[in-house]
């Protein structure tokens, strides 16, 4: 059984059991968190499609970690003009463990 889910703008695929990232979200490890804006729900051949969300579908989440993704680097640069700006970016996250599907 899957489900996909919005959060933060995104939409994921989610599975019972599996562990996703997604953006950061308020909250300390062990907390559990439900989302019922559910996009889709499968369960093998029965597969309902919501309109934008299917209604009464949850999907509970513990979240695992806090933390901080790689470091990207955003680098400026004007030719011929000697302007040169080097600056770094770490996004958070929240990593999630999914726990239950309801449909």
């Amino acid at each position: 059984m899957y489900a996909v889910i919005q959060t933060g703008g995104k939409q994921y695929r989610v599975e019972e059991g599996a562990t996703i990232r997604v953006e950061k979200l308020e909250g300390d490890r062990g907390r559990t968190l439900e989302f019922d804006q559910v996009l889709l729900v499968a369960d093998g051949e029965n597969i309902k499609v919501g309109a934008p969300s299917v209604p009464g579908a949850k999907v509970t989440a513990e979240i695992a970690s806090q933390g901080l993704g790689e470091k990207l680097v955003v680098f400026k640069f004007r030719r011929k003009k000697g302007y040169r700006r080097k600056r770094g970016h770490r996004q958070p996250y929240t990593a999630l463990k999914i726990t239950g599907i309801t449909a």
